[in-house]
């Protein structure tokens, strides 16, 4: 326990206004400050910091209180880790006695894959400095891309010992749950094994905004092509790889001094132009630029330069980052690396001073980048010019500002020599089509917030398993998400009607029960076909056979190519006669009903298992709140069966 007088100094001593800058940046306005909420997304701020009051407001989104709330609210911490936080950046002691082994490990399970995550890293970093095979090996390499002893420490890299678990069984030692091990990535549980997942890999932490570790990246050494270059944690409570930047901890303020970020791909860019004095640099981690990462960015600056090595075929495939960063509200340049250079290479030939010449130099407007790029392959075409032009003109269509779009597309009439009307004209069909094309994505949002035909699973329901409902789940969603079905329910008393896609129905039953396929392939389908919705876009079979990651496509082909036998989920009464996307208003609202109604008799064999065992114990508080859960699922399975005999949807 903390006493209440060091409470007091902690509280009194943390300015709301530095404790918030620390994450975003503010502007003044009269006695109070302004910025972007960072709790959501806004184009406008309002976001108000007073620091007389030493409390913060958004009028946007309702969310306010003082330094405490706002560490609390923004870094997903309990009332005391806010304050050992604050108490950590004002250098204020905390007299604490040690927990014991079992203290550290209780918590919410966020803080508790947090924790892991620090140990892990102060133990890969120490592993490199002071171990002979660390030294020997992760060390050596550093050294040999020019790393000094000052960065390494700054990006705290580290290095994971050769071997099947050596970290894994050092953490065990030391009182690390497996289940957070496992559940952080760092640790590869099988049923008879465990293992390193970074053995033999130098280690590269990747940190949240405040500073905290929240995934790792690790690259081989070794030159066997089988083996993958750079493996990086899998997506967990605490790691969202769309929603992080790597280097934005140690980037953020320098990006707010020069406000200007500089956007590359990988950790050692990030790494060699710090190291070189250019320290507002982000990366995107390989990944395609993702609009919350977008958000992130625009906290701390509306202006970009993107970093591209020589590769055309890269830098085409990146081209609709541009867009989305025009479309929000952000001031783009580019600039290209000579040929066979890229970010880490070149930032390690040059000083600050001749990198920043050659970036002054050398950015360039989208405008100029893009016209430039497309035009060697257009040349005397003039179909391959038209489609040039189209594209271009695309791009502009998606800036907000209507004062910064007619000033490019007065440029793009000069640089094209075209008519300024007929830019105008074709940018107007462009920006009627995104409004629409929003529109029905609105529509779609609200329907699918308004609709849930069957009634909530009840909330202690987890962790059941329907292999083969799952697989014909996924199998509907990706040969008809995109048919339409005729809705019908019931809402104050009346009955209402409407269409919705069979993708967005089954998307929506699952989501509004909270569920999780538990088959980790159909998971993955069913996430990338959410993500597609949100986007705007119905998932399809041909989407999925032609993704990018082989386990979606392969098992997507086998999963919609397969003969499936019918009678393992339907009644008799369903008609094999009949093609099957004829019977969809039926087929698809009954497998959700069997789905579920399956998850609930799965759930009332182990409550009534759990309800003999504790009979016989005497412990009459859970023995009711057994009981009451029995009969809870009870009348959830009745409602369901009555259900499965109505005519809910045509």
């Amino acid at each position: 326990m903390i006493d209440q007088a060091t409470i007091d100094k902690i509280v009194d001593t943390a300015r709301i206004e530095d404790v918030i800058q620390d994450f975003l940046p503010l502007k003044r306005r009269g006695v109070n400050m302004i910025g972007l909420c960072p709790f959501h997304n806004e184009k406008t701020p309002s976001f108000t910091v007073s620091p007389a009051k030493g409390i913060f407001k958004c009028f946007g989104c309702g969310k306010g209180g003082n330094s405490v709330h706002f560490i609390m609210e923004h870094e997903q911490l309990d009332w005391l880790g806010a304050i050992k936080y604050l108490a950590k950046k004002y250098r204020i002691e905390v007299e604490e006695r040690e927990l014991s082994e079992e203290e550290k490990l209780q918590g919410s399970e966020r803080e508790s894959m947090m924790i892991v995550n620090a140990f892990a890293q102060k133990y890969f970093s120490t592993t490199l400095t002071e171990n002979e095979e660390g030294i020997a090996i992760g060390l050596s390499y550093f050294r040999e891309r020019g790393f000094h002893d000052n960065i390494i420490e700054k990006f705290q890299l580290g290095y994971c010992p050769d071997g099947r678990n050596k970290f894994t069984e050092h953490a065990l030692k030391n009182g690390y749950k497996l289940e957070y091990l496992e559940k952080t990535g760092l640790t590869i549980v099988k049923e008879n094994f465990t293992s390193d997942r970074y053995s033999g890999r130098v280690i590269f932490p990747i940190q949240g905004i405040s500073g905290r570790v929240i995934a790792f990246g690790g690259r081989t050494l070794k030159t066997d092509k089988t083996v993958a270059k750079y493996v990086n944690s899998p997506e967990s409570l605490v790691y969202h790889k769309s929603q992080t930047l790597y280097g934005i901890y140690q980037s953020k303020n320098a990006i707010i001094r020069e406000n200007k970020t500089y956007l590359v791909e990988g950790y050692t860019d990030v790494i060699s132009l710090h190291q070189a004095g250019i320290e507002n640099v982000v990366a995107s981690s390989g990944t395609s630029l993702t609009r919350e990462q977008i958000a992130l960015i625009r906290r701390f600056s509306e202006n970009v330069t993107i970093l591209y090595d020589g590769d055309p075929a890269g830098i085409k495939a990146s081209l609709r980052g541009i867009d989305m960063l025009l479309e929000e509200g952000l001031n783009i340049k580019v600039l290209l690396f000579p040929d066979g250079e890229d970010p880490d290479s070149f930032a390690r030939k040059h000083n600050y001073t001749s990198l920043i010449k050659y970036f002054a130099e050398n950015e360039q407007d989208f405008i100029h980048f893009k016209l430039k790029l497309l035009s060697e392959d257009a040349m005397n075409d003039p179909v391959k010019r038209s489609a040039m032009i189209s594209d271009i003109v695309r791009s502009v269509s998606v800036i907000g500002d209507n004062i910064k779009r007619n000033v490019y597309l007065q440029e793009c009439s000069r640089l094209l020599d075209i008519d300024e009307s007929t830019l105008f004209r074709e940018t107007a069909k462009y920006r009627k089509k995104q409004f629409e094309d929003k529109r029905k994505q609105e529509e779609r949002e609200n329907l699918r917030n308004q609709v849930n035909i069957t009634p909530p699973l009840p909330g202690f329901v987890t962790d059941e398993y329907c292999e083969s409902h799952e697989k014909e789940l996924i199998r509907l969603l990706l040969l008809f998400g995109n048919h339409r079905i005729l809705l019908r329910f019931s809402e104050g008393g009346n009955m209402h009607e409407c269409e919705i896609s069979i993708a967005d129905y089954i998307i929506q039953e699952i989501r509004n029960d909270e569920l999780e396929l538990k088959n980790l392939i159909y998971q993955k389908i069913f996430l990338e076909a959410e993500k597609l919705l949100k986007l705007g876009k119905i998932p399809s079979a041909d989407l999925f056979v032609k993704h990018a990651d082989p386990d979606i496509s392969i098992n997507t082909a086998n999963i919609c190519t397969q003969g499936y036998e019918l009678s393992t989920i339907w009644d008799k009464r369903y008609k094999k006669s009949e093609p099957e996307e004829k019977q969809l208003s039926e087929i698809v609202p009954k497998l959700i009903l069997t789905y579920k109604r399956k998850i609930v008799e799965q759930n009332l064999d182990k409550k009534r298992t759990d309800l003999r065992k504790i009979q016989s114990s005497g412990d009459l508080d859970k023995i009711s709140e057994i009981s009451t859960e029995i009969a809870q699922l009870d009348h959830y399975k009745n409602q369901i069966s009555k259900m499965y005999n109505q005519v809910i949807l045509r």
